[in-house]
């Protein structure tokens, strides 16, 4: 058996094309253009990348961009100060602020802060209780994105089993409430699971989001299971030689071993090229519902949970 290959790439280009036809018909319709603030506290290089990423596919999509950067040594107060400025502003519709922050400010009590309305990252507390109790949220960008692959691959999800391995706020318990939400029967798995191998067998859909490279062998996978592979781990790629100054080259693989699990899965997601570009647009997509529910608009179809 060959895996089909999901092209996370293609599909979140998908994804941009119709946030950008649904932008395009809001402000021909409405006047309206759906704003994203995003805040970069801090210099590191891993977020200014994402930062410019995010704010070029914003305006690429026709909506306003708006980047607040701020010193590695900004106060909790400037900080907090600035969210409740965001949040007063009716331009504003979505707030991310880029993760890790420095060590001296408080993630959760910064993320608690914005507005749960304009939590486009879906990680507050008030966000978090609703997808838990089936109402009506903000739903973190990365589950998101695997719930859209899967939906689009499989049409109805309703009566699989699935085992997210990984228990993280981020992606690993907002994905078991998204497929329990559609019907699947859900174990999440994690480094404490007892037989985790067999656990892992019986699942028509795995979602790897552990944060081992490589962890997830074929032979763990059920023939012609789906296999959606969160993980991006860098690790020594001696095969590619090395570099000026010595040290060996890398390259990006994901939780799963790919090889091993595409002869055997249905599908599966690739690493680079699967999850990771659905992460950012679907954030579009969250601010333009984010922005639709604010104006007490009809949302965009096919890109909410």
């Amino acid at each position: 058996m060959s895996a089909t290959i999901i092209d996370g790439k293609a599909f979140a280009a998908t994804v941009r094309e119709k946030v950008a036809a649904h932008v395009a018909r809001l402000k021909d319709e409405n006047g309206i253009t759906p704003g994203l603030a995003v805040v970069l506290v801090g210099e590191d290089p891993a977020s200014q990348v994402y930062v410019r990423s995010k704010g070029k596919q914003t305006v690429e999509t026709g909506m306003n961009s708006y980047e607040h950067k701020l010193e590695a040594d900004t106060s909790e107060a400037d900080l907090l100060a600035l969210i409740d400025k965001l949040n007063k502003d009716p331009a504003v519709h979505g707030i991310l602020v880029q993760l890790p922050l420095p060590k001296h400010l408080d993630e959760d009590l910064v993320i608690n802060a914005i507005d749960p309305a304009k939590d486009v990252d879906g990680f507050h507390i008030s966000n978090v209780g609703l997808l838990g109790t089936g109402q009506k949220s903000m739903v973190p960008c990365t589950p998101l994105g695997c719930l859209m692959m899967l939906r689009d691959h499989h049409g109805s999800l309703s009566g699989l089993d699935a085992v997210v391995i990984g228990r993280s706020n981020i992606v690993g318990k907002p994905m078991a409430q998204l497929l329990l939400g559609d019907s699947c029967t859900v174990t999440i798995a994690h480094s404490r699971t007892k037989d985790l191998p067999e656990v892992v067998r019986r699942a028509d859909i795995v979602v790897a989001a552990v944060g081992r490279p490589e962890m997830v062998p074929g032979d763990w996978i059920k023939p012609g299971a789906t296999v959606i592979d969160v993980g991006i781990n860098r690790i020594d790629a001696p095969e590619k030689g090395t570099r000026e100054d010595g040290s060996v080259k890398t390259r990006l693989v994901g939780d799963a071993h790919y090889e091993s699990c595409a002869a055997v899965a249905g599908a599966i997601t690739p690493v680079p090229g699967g999850v990771g570009p659905m992460t950012i647009a679907c954030l579009l997509a969250n601010t333009l519902t984010a922005c639709c529910r604010a104006n007490g608009l009809e949302e965009p179809e096919g890109l909410t949970a």
